[in-house]
């Protein structure tokens, strides 16, 4: 009798990589996860970490039915030479202008850079910012589902 074993691949490793690690690649975080956990294991950091995830980041996210209240801000430091990342996507200017070039694990022409606005950085009155971050939501929902259609 003939028996069917199916190899499980591991899941590669991606990190989104921004300055404070409260918006934008928080929202990364939460809809990679969202959208292929099954495929990836989803990080991020920051090289400056705030203290929390930003409150709009979180409301935004929990209308498009994604909860990313539990998340944490978290140092680069967590990472870089104790996890190997398979895939790092920048998400910012400052991150992608001072971060490390060379990481544990990375392969050539896996490193992305995508420059998104930073929604916290607005200064503006609560419906113009809560615009902003919906904005950058959706820009990383679109980059996203063209990402992973390349795998």
């Amino acid at each position: 009798m003939f028996t069917h074993v199916q190899v499980m691949e591991k899941k590669k490793n991606v990190l989104f990589l921004c300055t404070g690690n409260s918006a934008r690649s928080q929202m990364a975080e939460g809809l990679l996860r969202h959208m292929a956990s099954d495929r990836f294991e989803v990080m991020s950091a920051g090289l400056e970490p705030k203290n929390a995830v930003h409150p709009l980041a979180i409301e935004v996210m929990r209308e498009i039915g994604i909860d990313i209240g539990a998340q944490r801000p978290k140092t680069v430091e967590l990472y870089l030479g104790r996890v190997p990342v398979h895939y790092l996507i920048v998400v910012c200017n400052r991150a992608q202008a001072t971060c490390p070039r060379i990481w544990p694990g990375l392969m050539d022409g896996n490193r992305y850079y995508w420059p998104l606005d930073d929604p916290a950085a607005l200064q503006g009155n609560a419906d113009e910012q809560l615009a902003m971050f919906r904005v950058v939501r959706d820009e990383l929902q679109e980059k996203l589902r063209e990402w992973i259609g390349l795998f």
